[in-house]
């Protein structure tokens, strides 16, 4: 049982935060309802993207970066990639404007993002015939298997090149089967096929790492406790949650990310989220469970120096839009489900891990149940007319 100290200190800590939490609310409504109106204002404009067009292979490659949001656009991939560099600069340097230290403060952002690039390009080479005219979760090492071992293990081309074989050969494969045979027979959200993949090729993966003589796991850096989260704070976590997925978890790559996000729906309104005309809502829904979840876990955030909020922002709440539409009943019952289930689903099943397994294996686990289990509550209602 939580002592009284305890959830008196979580309860001020909430109360604190509640001004910036009914603002992030505010900004939710407003991208919603905003870039709902003015999509309609922009009408059916269309850009011919040639090359970088999503069913083009550079497309698709490119595509991929921001396939774990949902986005799949290529400029929100290279705007996040960018801002992710200036990031990495800025955090070597220790200056003030770096937000949140990239790749959790270990240095390895370089390597990291090496082996997930040799992860995705590998995954389409293999397995590229897999796309018979429909969608593929060839992305899934890029966020998944390939990106966590450097973390575990550290820098190095042998390193890097094991990570991103590993990323290719196990989680991309176990992902397409997962949705080919699973999601889309039961006509299941993909999203759980894709994460099902990626925590059951990372198993394997990680076993594998150990009988390799010159895989040598490192020490994870301490994460120092943030004494008392700010009403700044609050905002700030909740826009790094936007790229916790590449486990960069960083302010100025989440701004790179959306912004090439919103340039290209400006350009191209129809395009970004799967050609589905749901952006709006999407994004709405990520920002209301983002700041839900972030101001409900503060003080977890507190005491343990990071927590697995971004769950629900990639899992549940834009796969709730896209297979039930972006009406306000579904947005708000994803943002609630996803933000008290996913997070602490996560930490639970991550704590319980061997050391030498990354901690993401219990994020993209808790993402399968929590948006199987909200996909459930939603197909119900649903079939009883609740929505």
């Amino acid at each position: 049982m939580a002592d009284v100290g305890e959830v008196t200190g979580r309860s001020s800590l909430r109360a604190r935060l509640l001004p910036a939490l009914a603002c992030c609310c505010v900004v939710a409504v407003a991208v919603k309802e905003g870039l709902a109106a003015l999509q309609d204002a922009l009408g059916g404009r269309t850009v011919d993207w040639g090359p970088l067009a999503p069913r083009a292979w550079l497309g698709k490659v490119f595509g991929d970066l921001t396939e774990a949001q949902f986005y799949a656009v290529v400029p929100a991939g290279i705007g996040m990639l960018l801002m992710a560099a200036l990031a990495h600069r800025l955090a070597v340097r220790r200056h003030r404007l770096r937000g949140f230290d990239i790749c959790y403060g270990t240095g390895l952002f370089r390597w990291v993002l090496t082996a997930a690039l040799l992860g995705l390009v590998l995954s389409h080479l293999l397995w590229w015939w897999t796309r018979t005219g429909q969608w593929q979760p060839t992305f899934v090492a890029f966020v998944s298997v390939s990106p966590s071992i450097v973390l575990v293990y550290g820098a190095g081309w042998r390193v890097a090149l094991t990570a991103g074989g590993l990323g290719a050969v196990l989680a991309a494969p176990l992902a397409i089967a997962a949705v080919d045979l699973v999601c889309r027979p039961l006509g299941l959200p993909n999203v759980i096929g894709n994460v099902t993949g990626m925590w059951a090729g990372a198993v394997p993966a990680f076993l594998i790492c150990r009988w390799l003589p010159w895989m040598r796991a490192t020490e994870p850096p301490v994460k120092e406790p943030s004494r008392a989260p700010s009403s700044s704070w609050l905002p700030r976590r909740v826009l790094a949650d936007f790229t916790e997925a590449q486990f960069y978890g960083n302010e100025l790559a989440s701004l790179g990310l959306l912004a090439g996000l919103l340039l290209t729906w400006a350009l191209d309104p129809g395009l970004p989220g799967y050609a589905s005309n749901l952006l709006p809502q999407i994004l709405g829904a990520q920002v209301l469970t983002a700041s839900l979840a972030v101001w409900w876990h503060a003080d977890r955030w507190r005491d343990r120096g990071w927590y697995p909020t971004f769950v629900p922002v990639v899992s549940l709440a834009p796969a709730a839009v896209l297979a039930y539409g972006g009406s306000w009943p579904v947005i708000v019952f994803a943002a609630v489900f996803g933000a008290a289930l996913g997070p602490p689903l996560a930490a639970a099943v991550g704590a319980r891990l061997p050391s030498d397994f990354h901690p993401f294996i219990g994020c993209v686990f808790s993402m399968t149940v929590t948006t199987l289990a909200g996909a459930g509550v939603l197909r119900v209602a649903e079939l009883t007319g609740l929505l």
